[in-house]
């Protein structure tokens, strides 16, 4: 290259990648015959059993199997220490829970041993009680989502109940996640048909939307790969009926397979009523707080803030023009706020940025609007 002084040369400094992950990956948490009682990453249904063995007392084996079956791409395992068939205690799901909190790639959750501890007559606390456990984990995380499975039931009456029941002491968890009906009728390795909860095979549904479309795709409408039939057929006006109560059914279609059907989570909020919106505003969650790790003890002012509104929206942008956000433009789609009336002097004399965020899910088509604050304690994401 001509024209340069003797000895300079040119280099190009390209700016640092934005932060990037990979979405649709569950932790499973179940019982297995062998295996460690860490979260063990799997990207192939061999590995499973070559870790944790062979098909265990539970339906950790069968939601895992599920998920692959579904063109899951990646997930967790934490193996549970219980042996009680009937249901893992609180403090051993609690040491699964708190294992998970150091797993960043991980934003789905499912658990297929809880749906098991139920038996006609005994009462729906025994398993809403750890489901709500999962509820919690993930609204106080703000970045996960969990995948509930329904009774072993062929009753649409309990299944309804056992909504209200994961509703009723805490309805803002129930935004974080979804309910199934029914089970799925699998062979095992021996050929022979078994009922099993659906979480693991949904959960693959989840992952394929996610790699072929994105986080807003609702995980609705797809075919259930790996099930042989359902454990309970339900009419048109029984999923209706169940829909309308916050229920995804999943239902055999003539000439169109097994599949999804419904996309609500559990939560009474129009705003967090569909799972795409919830998913992508958990998204969004993920991405800001990896992005703004990166500019803690950064001097606070003005040159911060722009930096901060640049980054944001050029990320916001980019869900916008895949589809995630709804309007004709950008400015209709979303909105970053990190200036002075954000930030006022006591705010920045705390050690604080506060940005505000307000994105509109393509369904439910509403804006959400999410507070960041940035500390010294780390930083804080609310969505209002």
């Amino acid at each position: 290259m001509t024209g340069l002084t003797p000895g300079v040369y040119p280099v190009n400094v390209l700016p640092a990648a934005p932060p990037n992950f990979l979405t649709g990956v569950p932790a499973f948490v179940g019982r297995a015959p062998t295996g460690p009682g860490t979260p063990r990453r799997l990207t192939l249904w061999p590995e499973f059993e070559a870790v944790f063995g062979g098909p265990a007392e539970g339906f950790l084996h069968d939601a895992v199997r599920g998920f692959f079956e579904n063109d899951g791409v990646a997930c967790y395992v934490v193996r549970l220490a219980d042996t009680d068939p009937a249901a893992p205690s609180p403090d051993e799901l609690e040491r699964a829970l708190a294992a998970l909190e150091e797993v960043d790639d991980v934003d789905l959750v499912c658990a297929p041993d809880l749906a098991a501890a139920w038996r006609p007559g005994s009462a729906i606390d025994t398993v809403t009680g750890p489901q709500r456990a999962l509820l919690r984990h993930c609204r106080d995380r703000g970045d996960r989502f969990a995948i509930l499975d329904c009774l072993a039931t062929d009753d649409p009456g309990i299944a309804a109940g056992q909504r209200d029941a994961l509703n009723a002491t805490d309805g803002a968890a129930g935004s974080y996640g979804a309910l199934y009906h029914p089970w799925l009728r699998v062979g095992d390795r021996d050929g022979r048909p078994r009922h099993v909860p659906p979480c693991g095979h949904i959960a693959g549904v989840y992952s394929r939307g996610d790699r072929r479309v994105g986080v807003h795709k609702a995980p609705a409408n797809e075919v259930v790969e790996g099930a042989l039939d359902l454990r309970s057929d339900l009419t048109a006006e029984q999923a209706g009926e169940l829909y309308a109560r916050a229920v995804n059914c999943v239902r055999a279609l003539p000439g169109r397979g097994i599949r999804v059907w419904g996309a609500r989570t559990l939560s009474d909020d129009p705003a967090w009523r569909d799972v795409s919106a919830r998913r992508v505003v958990a998204n969004v969650h993920r991405w800001v707080e990896r992005f703004m790790r990166g500019l803690v003890f950064e001097p606070n002012d003005i040159r911060l803030w722009v930096r901060i509104m640049r980054e944001l929206t050029a990320y916001l942008d980019g869900l916008f023009q895949r589809g995630a956000l709804k309007g004709r433009t950008a400015e209709e789609a979303f909105f970053v706020k990190c200036d002075s009336e954000t930030n006022p002097g006591p705010v920045v004399d705390a050690g604080m940025v506060v940005t505000e965020i307000g994105v509109a899910p393509s369904a439910p088509a509403e804006y959400i609007v999410v507070r960041v604050i940035q500390g010294a304690s780390g930083v804080t994401i609310n969505a209002v």
